[in-house]
């Protein structure tokens, strides 16, 4: 009689797209901090690159450890379908979402499941601690801000490692590190194939909280990011799109409409940060309408699934969305400073007086 092999209860899901430079040190840090060797954790390596642009150091990485499951997905699916192709071929009753450009210290992935294993009727998702490799006594991000207005930024970009030392709510976890069972996970659909790249990771986490569980930063799991602010040809168009369909996804027209005015004044921040910093690239923001408007059938779609998970009523949401963004994480000039000073008394403003009025 053959023994029974226990299936891991944890899969570690990497997705790397031309990564080849960052994935060994990422899966030698893996593998002695986690333990590849050990039976409860498996890793799964979806490469995006497979078909389109092929990397030899991808494939022998995955010889060197026979160990990992290789998935060679069959075009490029981006980081939320790469993901969803990860899962898929997961077994673990725990999901963990790690960036290939990440370090991971030890002991940092018993800390980022905790919460969900001690707490699974409150906890749905945990992010990491994620501090600068460049720069390891200072934060890249612990969890994200999900602004009222959409916009996603870094939560504690450069602040002291040390700034939060317990698990505590945030708003939003962050892709590069962060966990979630997996019966929840596909409960919700897993990550939203149409985002693409950015903000998948904001709006799995805004359904998370839609079903009534908390999204947790859990400061002892530790991952060093090899992050810097990067600007692609396509990056405005894809966080401009995503932040409006994340928004039309999951809150009533009704909210939308109270919104209205700190909407647009967000809309003019973003135009006015595209025509100083990207003035070459400014159709993106009209790309990004144009999308929405091709695609309102599958908006509708979405609005039906998002309204079925509902749990929690708008007005939770909001008041738990920061009403101040740190745009001196896209660089500290005057006229930054400045626009801070103007624009965050007046968000904030307006969220108050939108709770007085949201009833639902």
């Amino acid at each position: 009689m053959s023994d029974v092999i226990a299936p891991p209860t944890v899969s570690v899901v990497i997705v790397a797209y031309r990564h080849g430079r960052h994935l060994p040190a990422c899966l030698a840090t893996l593998h002695h901090a986690t333990g590849m060797r050990d039976a409860a954790v498996e890793v799964i390596l979806v490469d995006n690159s497979a078909a389109e642009h092929p990397e030899p150091r991808i494939t022998r990485l995955a010889q060197h450890y026979p160990q990992l499951c290789y998935v060679a997905s069959p075009r490029n699916l981006g980081f939320a379908g790469g993901c969803n192709l990860g899962a898929q071929h997961a077994r673990g009753q725990y999901l963990v979402f790690l960036n290939p450009d990440t370090l991971v210290a030890g002991g940092w992935l018993p800390a980022l499941l905790a919460p969900l294993a001690n707490q699974p009727d409150a906890i749905g998702s945990t992010t990491a601690r994620l501090l600068l490799a460049a720069d390891p006594q200072r934060i890249n991000a612990c969890g994200n801000d999900l602004h009222l207005t959409g916009l996603t930024l870094c939560r504690g970009l450069g602040k002291p490692a040390t700034t939060w030392t317990r698990p505590h709510p945030v708003s939003a976890v962050s892709g590069a590190a962060c966990a979630i069972r997996r019966d929840l996970f596909l409960r919700l659909g897993g990550f939203d194939g149409q985002f693409f790249t950015y903000m998948e990771d904001t709006d799995l986490s805004l359904r998370v909280r839609l079903a009534g569980y908390q999204c947790v930063c859990v400061p002892a799991a530790t991952v060093y990011h090899d992050y810097s602010l990067r600007f692609g040809a396509r990056k405005t168009y894809y966080q401009e799109r995503n932040r409006a369909l994340l928004l039309l996804k999951h809150l009533h027209w009704r909210t939308l409409l109270l919104l209205a005015p700190a909407l647009l004044l967000a809309e003019i921040v973003t135009w006015g940060f595209v025509l100083l910093r990207e003035p070459q690239r400014w159709e993106n923001k009209l790309l990004a309408y144009a999308w929405l408007v091709r695609h309102w059938r599958y908006i509708r779609t979405a609005r039906r699934h998002s309204a079925a998970l509902r749990r929690v009523p708008d007005a939770a949401l909001v008041a738990r969305h920061p009403c101040r963004l740190d745009l001196r994480q896209t660089g500290d000039t005057l006229l930054i400073r400045l626009a801070e000073r103007l624009l965050n008394p007046c968000f904030c403003v307006w969220q108050r007086l939108t709770l007085r009025l949201l009833k639902w």
